[in-house]
């Protein structure tokens, strides 16, 4: 098969696309480069910039490669700024991926993986969540990938496409100092560059009802998530027709605060946080069941925390060398 993977040269696209490659698959990246790095794609893939809003350079691309499935990453993902920009956000994560699945559909792909997110299920009730827990996001971001998996979904059972929809959970840490997140919008990154510029991270409220009052999070390492890109995508090349949903997490909750001290430890640094208000659209806790891809497909996380912040501080480092501690 080749793999068209939208958004590849994104922090997580190319993770996926080198996992994929690393896996024999081909692949041909698709990226409008408003975010992502051209020098993350790999010299033998494929690298085609264009808007997945546009319609006829999308069916070139699917016809010139062959494409046989795709990975669809590109979306816009800040939680925050969806809130300010709603109509942003549905024209891009929505409308964007309404055009790509016509696309797909006329050029009888055969496997669709979506990205979608733990924004979906917004401030849930449980304890573990699972991917039956009820979908209630609380920002346009998540409202806008709750909606695309319904275009994904819908749009499967009318032409047996078979599909995916991936819950990442949240993502960090770095395969390679050079895949690093340049971003600055993940709590880790965050938290990076607050030590870096000599003032103390920010935790955004502390009166949630958790143990320290503090939102917790199942974090997830990017390599790991890209591992699971690579089992969904062969298990749907052998499942025509299929329709999977799949949380992407590790099961263990990490409050904010915890969060911070474990990322003080590892850099060096020791700087207690501040705390300011809280950002609208944060839910208190969302920690994810990874049960049923362990069982359905045997994908399991190797990584722990440790691994994600000390990996993504070697990609820190190496993009500001006199952030290093002695």
């Amino acid at each position: 098969m080749t793999w068209l993977i939208t958004g590849g040269a994104g922090y997580i696209g190319a993770h996926v696309v080198r996992a994929m490659t690393a896996a024999g698959e081909r692949t041909v990246v698709y990226d409008d480069l408003s975010t992502g790095l051209a020098e993350r794609v790999p010299a033998e893939v494929p690298l085609v910039r264009g808007s997945t809003l546009d319609a006829q350079r999308l069916g070139r691309v699917l016809a010139e490669h062959r494409i046989t499935g795709v990975v669809h990453l590109a979306a816009k993902k800040q939680v925050g700024e969806s809130m300010e920009r709603p109509l942003h956000y549905y024209r891009e994560n929505v409308e964007g991926l309404r055009v790509l699945l016509e696309a797909v559909t006329e050029a009888q792909v055969a496997s669709f993986v979506l990205s979608s997110s733990a924004a979906v299920y917004g401030m849930p009730d449980t304890g573990l969540v699972t991917e039956e827990t009820p979908c209630r996001p609380l920002s346009p971001y998540g409202e806008t990938k709750l909606a695309g998996e319904w275009l994904v979904r819908a749009t499967g059972r009318a032409t047996g496409l078979a599909t995916a929809s991936l819950r990442y959970f949240n993502v960090a840490g770095a395969a390679g100092p050079e895949l690093a997140d340049t971003g600055v919008s993940n709590l880790v990154p965050m938290v990076f560059e607050r030590l870096t510029e000599g003032a103390a991270p920010r935790i955004f409220g502390d009166d949630y009802p958790t143990p320290d009052g503090t939102c917790v999070r199942d974090y997830i390492h990017v390599a790991d998530l890209a591992e699971a890109h690579v089992t969904v995508a062969r298990a749907l090349r052998s499942a025509p027709g299929a329709d999977l949903t799949f949380n992407i997490g590790r099961g263990e909750g990490v409050s904010v605060r915890e969060m911070i001290d474990r990322i003080n430890a590892v850099t060096g640094y020791d700087r207690p946080p501040t705390v300011t208000p809280r950002r609208p659209g944060d839910p208190a806790r969302v920690v994810a069941s990874a049960t049923r891809i362990a069982t359905e497909l045997g994908w399991h996380a190797k990584y722990d925390v440790r691994d994600m912040i000390t990996s993504a501080w070697e990609g820190w480092i190496r993009l500001h060398p006199e952030a290093a501690r002695s």
